[in-house]
């Protein structure tokens, strides 16, 4: 992946934990309404329960073993209530491996950081965090944590880039 800008000069401000949203963040749907679980791997496609394919954006899986081939720690901060559905699937696309934290349930998105945070002993200074909700963004920046909006295009290589740049410009 040549497009991700993550030098690796000491004096330059990294994340040490990177924390995703799922909907519309990784993949282009709420699962708890837009998909049917359960889900099965059919070949290299993932089905949920009408046979309607279910995809993930693009770039996601590049980025997520880019991400962890340059020694970043993943996290999943997610407010769904279909939990079983939400870890199906990132066992079927095969993320497990990716991510050291898993924060999947109804609630608010500083609960799920709280629990990152003690879990991992970082400070919310140490994380950058992508979604797609202005409020989780709102509330999530008022902990202290770099916070990344993200567009209708999900994750991207771009998007990445934006906030890694935006993490070392305010740390």
């Amino acid at each position: 992946m040549t497009s991700v800008n993550t030098t690796s000069e000491p004096n330059i401000a990294k994340p040490k934990l990177i924390v995703f949203d799922l909907d519309y963040t990784l993949w282009p749907f709420w699962i708890d309404t837009h998909v049917n679980p359960p889900f099965i791997k059919k070949g290299d496609k993932v089905l949920d329960t009408r046979k309607k394919a279910v995809k993930h954006y693009p770039e996601v899986p590049e980025l997520l073993n880019y991400l962890q081939s340059e020694g970043f720690e993943l996290a999943i901060a997610s407010r769904t209530a279909e939990i079983k559905g939400a870890e199906q699937l990132l066992e079927l696309f095969d993320w497990n491996k990716y991510f050291k934290y898993k924060e999947i349930y109804p609630g608010p998105k500083v609960t799920h950081f709280e629990s990152i945070k003690k879990a991992s002993c970082l400070e919310f200074e140490d994380m950058l965090f992508f979604d797609d909700e202005n409020r989780n963004i709102r509330d999530i920046t008022e902990i202290g944590v770099v916070a990344i909006l993200v567009n209708s295009e999900g994750m991207t290589k771009k998007l990445l880039s934006k906030g890694l740049l935006h993490y070392q410009q305010n740390r």
